[in-house]
């Protein structure tokens, strides 16, 4: 295959939660599309997916979400925000948005990548290479007009009409487009562990406490996921320290459930995520375009990490086929797909930092302050649904005003704060 030139007209390099969308969506359109994924076949290892209502909504309009096996995944409508003891502070209820994606979608690990992958191969205008890797750019004087890749230890020149990268934080592609990147890697990360649930926990949980998160999700087969937050670089040593440790620490948060952290019995069910951000000035170039975390990595604490390019591809995969028929490959014609798109993602990396902060703070008067606004959402339908609709994926603009900050912190009265149904009108256009 040394020297082999491929044409397309358009090459993705990445097969995660953006880059397959985009290579599916383009499919059903009878795009001609390459697929470049690094891996060898399709992801394995543990990881949480919590489908927010956003993401529901791509994997219907793929026609794939009806298609997730019923045995993998589990609607949940409600989630209890805690202090670290057990107490409640505040019960978010899926419910109330507008069906049908008024719930969100927790699968068993990979299923709905999975299906994503399993509906590429079985689509004529789309070529999933999987053992191939990236390694420079093409262009035609400052046109992108293709890249270089490795396959099975040769080299492949695909000439494409666009060249996607949707190949992660530390993407390749926006190197070579010379792209600059604030990437920042947060202080901590999350253990993820499934356990076998001997309790019937039906609904989300999370804790918060000085330095101190852990969320429940209930999975499909009796199953619960935990996502523990601990510094960086102390996973080893979490492990090191000995299982009875960790689950003692997860008693401590919420004495009640010790029967489910004892099932914690081997470190082969966990993993460790790592997280962290990334901005970029840019997500286009003439004839190349960046989606999801090459784009705009954030912190997975706002859930929408993974629907965020889910988005992205969706959005992009309405534009290309304008792009085609115009023959037009420019910055200027792809950034109105950045430009439909940046306003939620700077919205939701700036919330995820804000939440993060105040979550997790050791700081008593901040803590205080936290249980506060929890407390305030508990009773404040208005304020309430606009957190949810923004954790759901469905507000381009900030939840709270600087006054309705000031009404969350309890200092002020909020006259409309059964105002729900005012809430839900405003979403469209989000105010």
């Amino acid at each position: 295959m040394a020297g082999t030139i491929v044409d397309t007209d358009i090459a993705v390099v990445g097969a995660g939660g953006g880059g397959a969308v985009l290579a599916l969506a383009l499919a059903q359109k009878g795009i001609k599309t390459i697929v470049l994924e690094q891996a060898s076949g399709p992801p394995q290892g543990l990881r949480g997916e919590i489908l927010q209502p956003n993401g529901q909504q791509v994997l219907d309009q793929l026609g794939l979400l009806k298609k997730l096996p019923v045995d993998s995944t589990r609607p949940i409508r409600k989630f209890h925000f805690c202090r670290v003891g057990g107490e409640r502070l505040c019960t978010v209820d899926y419910g109330e948005l507008p069906a049908p994606y008024n719930h969100a979608v927790v699968t068993l690990p990979n299923v709905a990548h999975h299906a994503i992958l399993d509906a590429i191969q079985a689509e004529q205008s789309v070529a999933l290479w999987y053992g191939a890797s990236f390694v420079r750019l093409v262009k035609e004087g400052t046109q992108v007009s293709g890249l270089t890749a490795t396959r099975d230890g040769e080299e492949v020149t695909i000439r494409a009409k666009v060249v996607v990268g949707a190949d992660g934080a530390f993407s390749k592609v926006r190197q070579a487009l010379q792209i600059p990147a604030d990437v920042h890697l947060y202080p901590q990360g999350y253990l993820i562990a499934i356990l076998d649930s001997p309790l019937p926990i039906t609904e989300a949980r999370y804790y918060v406490g000085k330095k101190t998160i852990l969320g429940l999700f209930p999975a499909a087969g009796g199953k619960v996921y935990c996502f523990y937050m601990i510094p960086t670089g102390t996973y080893d040593r979490t492990k090191a320290q000995g299982l009875p440790a960790l689950q003692e620490a997860w008693t401590t948060i919420d004495p009640t459930l010790k029967p489910l952290f004892l099932q914690l019995k081997d470190w082969s069910q966990t993993a460790f995520l790592p997280t962290g951000r990334v901005r970029t000035p840019t997500w286009v170039a003439d004839g190349a375009v960046l989606i999801g975390d090459a784009a705009h990595a954030m912190n997975p604490h706002a859930s929408q990490g993974r629907m965020q390019a889910m988005v992205d591809a969706m959005t992009l995969a309405d534009l290309l086929p304008e792009c085609l028929a115009e023959r037009n490959f420019s910055a200027a014609k792809l950034k109105i797909y950045e430009d439909a798109r940046r306003p939620q993602v700077t919205m939701l990396q700036r919330l995820a930092d804000e939440q993060v902060l105040f979550w997790n703070t050791a700081n008593p008067v901040i803590g205080f302050l936290r249980n506060r606004v929890f407390r305030t959402l508990d009773r404040n339908p208005r304020l309430r649904y606009r957190v949810l609709s923004t954790t759901a994926g469905l507000r381009q603009s900030a939840p709270f005003s600087l006054i309705d900050r000031v009404m969350a912190a309890g200092f002020l009265p909020d006259p409309f704060a059964g105002n729900t149904a005012a809430g839900m009108a405003r979403l469209h256009d989000g105010r």
